[in-house]
């Protein structure tokens, strides 16, 4: 048997943290009975710089059952990605193994027994792959097959349908901690490490209560990080732009030439501006690319923590 943990980043959660709290409680009773886990195995909600009641509930939690509920309270918002890091390192040497897994419990608790099954087969990394996703909204799903696809165009090596519901080995946690990187993705990060995996189906649920935190444009900056954190073929797909437009430039040149010595140039208001207009966008989207390069470089020598922990719960 092993010591799990089950680790869960929260941010304004107060309407579902103690439901939550109460049913991985029981999946790991439940686990325990089965033999695959022991009774001292534990749930750690992470406190993301909260500004409602969940960090009261949290602690309330530990008060009435010390063993089983652990707290980790943040100094401030760092981000769910740093979140959910904070709390596997802060509980690195306390399981043998541990499952991310989001507050509003939208994962399947059925696969962490598989999850279980494939680490006791030398599995290190056990990934949740959303096989059923019905009770996103149409454009969540639509929008992260996309950037599923767009982040395998470019290079990332991620695992498809795969968001955070993970289980990771104690091995697979301390080589975790290696990677120290400020613009932190780690659904890119974990395959990159090379270590024995597997997959389990991931049923969505739906959300019983609160609503999700992670907006259109919170998805927009993950996205962005995902890409730009591990593959810089934007920066060659700018270049490969330019230089079809000084193709096209060229080629409109010879028009233009074509169109004197035969005496059919008419002078075009309309389309000089909105060539303007064109080149001027691809210019500002290009500058905009490299700008954000250089700004993960500029956030990365500054080597500030990635976060701060005003208190722990044990």
């Amino acid at each position: 048997m092993i010591r799990l943990a089950i680790v869960s980043p929260c941010y304004n959660e107060q309407e579902v943290v103690v439901q939550s709290a109460r049913r991985l409680s029981r999946l790991i009773d439940s686990l325990a009975a089965d033999g695959l886990v022991t009774a001292d195995s534990f749930v750690c909600f992470v406190n993301d710089g909260s500004t409602d009641r969940t960090w009261p509930l949290i602690a309330g939690l530990h008060t009435d059952n010390p063993a089983r509920f652990k707290g980790l309270d943040l100094a401030h918002n760092v981000g769910h990605q740093n979140a959910l890091m904070a709390g596997m390192m802060q509980v690195r040497d306390m399981a043998d193994a541990v499952v991310t897994i989001d507050a509003d419990l939208q994962d399947d608790l059925r696969a962490i027994p598989q999850m279980i099954g494939h680490l006791g087969r030398g599995c290190d990394v056990v990934y949740g792959i959303k096989v059923q996703r019905d009770a996103d909204p149409l454009l969540k799903r639509l929008t992260a097959r996309a950037f599923y696809k767009l982040q395998r165009r470019m290079g990332v090596d991620c695992i498809s349908d795969h968001a955070d519901f993970r289980l990771l080995s104690r091995r697979a946690l301390q080589m975790l901690s290696a990677y120290t990187e400020r613009n932190l993705y780690l659904r890119g990060i974990i395959p990159t490490m090379g270590l024995p995996s597997a997959t389990v189906s991931d049923v969505i649920a739906p959300r019983n209560k609160g609503r999700s935190k992670y907006t259109p444009a919170r998805m927009l900056a993950l996205a962005l990080d995902g890409i730009t954190s591990f593959t810089i073929k934007p920066i060659y797909g700018i270049i490969y732009v330019g230089c079809i437009f000084v193709m096209v430039s060229i080629a409109i040149g010879f028009y233009v030439f074509h169109a004197i010595a035969c005496g059919t140039a008419v002078p075009g208001w309309a389309s000089l501006i909105l060539s303007l207009w064109l080149i001027g966008g691809i210019v500002l989207i290009s500058i905009g690319m490299v700008g954000i390069y250089i700004g993960k470089i500029y956030t990365e020598v500054k080597r500030r923590p990635l976060w701060n922990v005003k208190d722990f719960l044990d």
